[in-house]
């Protein structure tokens, strides 16, 4: 009969108790890891579920600059976001045209939007369709997720810092999924099944996505691909996700209200990624 010595069997229970001890930490530091707190403030669809008279004062902003621009109705030219081809930017016998575009969008505005990017549309629609469940949820179960004193993530509102500021109409649920070891546990671990497995799939498309990106940036930049391996490979791309649910048509006056203002997001829709 074969015996594994026992110096194996030491070796493995050290790294047992090593990844142990290494999760454990990993764990410690999701928890105390905080990205700035945010006051709370009423929820937006408990308060569409109110007879109300009018908009609260808070949610008003007819004289609001960015609101008047989301409800513009003529947008010019040199107001719309670059149209990156993905496809294009990955073909080996292609020229360089979209390449030059890409790095003049890089350089010029910091963002850009991504069309034939790969990620399949059915499964930005079943996350879509998942976190809309999440929001159809009872007041009480998404209380469970709801953001902790000096904490960002979780459910609520993001970034409300004064009892005087403006609010958006809209709810959110914040959180980061990638690298793991940063998820805290009292979210994602929590959320219900199809949405967890539906934001996992979709957390691995966007990384592997962002690496396509970054080698792209890395070629635009003369930079060789190894460089890009050793700053961000490993776990060095974090996926955060800014999830709102906006309810626009409470009131006849919805244009007074912003549901959504101007933020620096990854947003999925059904054909295209706006990167910023």
């Amino acid at each position: 009969m074969y015996e594994i010595p026992l110096i194996n069997n030491l070796s493995i229970l050290v790294n047992y108790f090593d990844l142990r001890k290494k999760i454990k930490l990993m764990m410690e530091e999701a928890r105390s890891r905080k990205l700035g707190g945010s006051l709370k403030v009423p929820n937006v669809q408990e308060l569409a579920k109110q007879q109300l008279a009018g908009v609260p004062p808070r949610y008003i902003r007819i004289n609001d600059d960015e609101n008047q621009l989301y409800n513009s109705s003529v947008i010019l030219p040199h107001q719309l976001a670059p149209v990156i081809d993905m496809k294009k930017l990955l073909e080996i016998k292609n020229d360089d045209t979209e390449l030059n575009r890409f790095h003049l969008a890089c350089k010029e505005w910091g963002f850009f939007q991504l069309v034939n990017h790969g990620v399949s549309s059915s499964l930005m629609e079943k996350v879509k369709t998942e976190i809309r469940a999440f929001f159809d949820l009872p007041m009480e179960e998404k209380k469970k997720f709801e953001q902790e004193d000096g904490d960002v993530e979780g459910y609520g509102q993001a970034f409300v810092v004064s009892e005087e500021q403006k609010l958006d109409w809209s709810d959110i649920l914040y959180m980061i999924t990638l690298p793991t070891h940063l998820r805290k546990p009292h979210l994602f671990p929590k959320l219900p099944t199809s949405l967890r497995d539906a934001l996992e799939q979709y957390s691995t498309a966007l990384k592997e996505l962002a690496m396509k990106i970054l080698y792209v940036m890395a070629r635009a930049l003369g930079m060789k691909a190894g460089d890009i391996n050793v700053l961000f490979k490993q776990d060095g791309t974090q996926m955060l996700y800014y999830f709102r649910l906006m309810k626009r048509k409470v009131f006849k006056l919805r244009k007074m209200v912003l549901g959504f203002r101007f933020h620096i997001f990854l947003m999925p829709s059904l054909s295209t990624l706006e990167i910023f």
